[in-house]
């Protein structure tokens, strides 16, 4: 929430891990608890899953309406990951933005790069690191949604994502979910109130100076 009285230009706010970290947690539990930031919905080529709703969790599409997206430069970043496409569509991102929504990415690393590249100084990234590999194996096991060849190509997939955490300006060791969980919520609130994002500042400070002259 930005500060009473001043417009905002609102945060693009990433989420990144291997998986198992705990990013989508992360995510589930920063909408519950903060109305003012709310979740960019991805176009994905990969099935819908049990419990899935298209337009909620994602937007459901097939490999030729992605393709045609890309070429006309519809998405803000778009990755292929374990043989599917995933990619942010730019037109709700920029009218949330530009009317000062925070707006939250559950993405990887080569989306968090491509986010940056396009709209530079809006993005805030944070990179959700496991305790351990053990731990991190665990926790994928024991969510039980995919089969043991995909958990094993998830593991492979870890080390290579776990090497892109100096793209981020925050990096976190998620041990405890609650703690991680009030540290992420702790950096949204700080970039909210950078002065940069304060786009009623100035209008304001300058009422403040001339009050004296009336």
């Amino acid at each position: 929430m930005s500060q009473p009285g001043l417009d905002h230009r609102g945060v693009l706010f990433v989420l990144s891990s291997p998986s198992g970290a705990g990013k989508s947690t992360i995510a589930r539990m920063l909408l519950r608890e903060d109305a003012d930031i709310a979740m960019s919905v991805s176009v994905t080529t990969r099935p819908m899953r049990a419990g899935e709703v298209d337009g909620r969790d994602y937007h459901f599409i097939d490999v030729p309406r992605f393709k045609h997206m890309v070429a006309a430069n519809e998405l803000m970043e778009w990755a292929h990951v374990f043989d599917h496409r995933y990619g942010t569509p730019k037109a709700p991102v920029e009218a949330m933005l530009a009317s000062g929504q925070d707006v939250l990415f559950d993405i990887d690393w080569q989306g968090a790069q491509q986010l940056y590249q396009q709209a530079g100084g809006d993005v805030v990234r944070v990179f959700i690191l496991p305790p351990s590999v053990a731990e991190l194996e665990r926790r994928l096991t024991k969510r039980g949604t995919d089969q043991p060849d995909v958990i094993a190509a998830r593991m492979a997939r870890a080390a290579a994502e776990i090497s892109h955490w100096d793209g981020y300006e925050y990096v976190l060791i998620n041990d405890d979910v609650q703690l991680c969980f009030a540290q992420v919520l702790n950096i949204l609130n700080a970039e909210r109130l950078r002065r940069s994002r304060q786009t009623g500042l100035i209008g304001f400070t300058r009422k403040l100076m001339t009050a004296k002259d009336r």
